[in-house]
């Protein structure tokens, strides 16, 4: 009977003493995560407002949004137009515009985003740049590029003889589609002349 004790005390031993070493390599790992730093980081959209908007001031722009979780976080924005046409909610991170843009006098606008620790102002995370861009709308006419085109043709040439070349110019954003395309039309004298596309 002895005999069988000793045995059956052998089986168990590896069994204990291996569920310590499972509960140990647990314990050291669970420190390790514990002593490991956070990975923090801005997140946000590619910022974008149409120009000329004619809804009351403010206009909302975007929202910058770090995912720091800190009680006494504060927003900030530095950089160009900050703080005169572009202003940060402090809390949210909602950005907002307090003057109506035109994307003919400036396409986008370069900022910097802080967050900080309102009681020491401690910067919580890196400051990182974004760019608010000013969406394009359709409200420019072409303009033709010098007052008067003259041109000549001589008598009796075949139809279709090129006579002259004029060029017209649109402000808005080429990009658009159909922003920024010229068509031609001859008004008067339409019985003789025809014009193209490209002027």
């Amino acid at each position: 009977m002895s005999h069988l004790f000793l045995l059956f005390s052998l089986f168990l031993a590896p069994a204990f003493a291996d569920g310590g070493s499972q509960k140990s390599i647990q314990n050291l790992c669970s420190n390790d995560v514990s002593h490991k730093r956070q990975k923090r980081d801005w997140i946000w959209n590619q910022m974008h407002i149409k120009e000329e908007i004619d809804t009351p001031l403010p206009h909302h722009v975007g929202k910058i949004t770090s995912s720091v979780r800190n009680n006494n976080a504060k927003y900030i924005i530095e950089g160009e137009y900050a703080n005169t046409i572009f202003k940060v909610e402090e809390t949210s991170g909602d950005v907002y515009a307090f003057e109506r843009l035109d994307r003919e006098k400036k396409a986008e606008y370069e900022l910097t985003a802080l967050i900080i620790d309102r009681t020491n102002n401690r910067s919580l995370e890196r400051p990182s740049k974004f760019i608010i861009k000013v969406y394009d709308i359709n409200d420019n006419a072409p303009v033709f590029v010098q007052k008067v085109f003259n041109g000549s043709v001589p008598e009796m040439s075949p139809v279709g003889t090129s006579v002259t070349k004029v060029t017209a110019v649109d402000a808005d954003d080429p990009t658009v589609s159909g922003h920024a395309t010229v068509t031609y039309e001859v008004t008067t004298g339409g019985e003789y002349f025809t014009i193209d596309d490209s002027g």
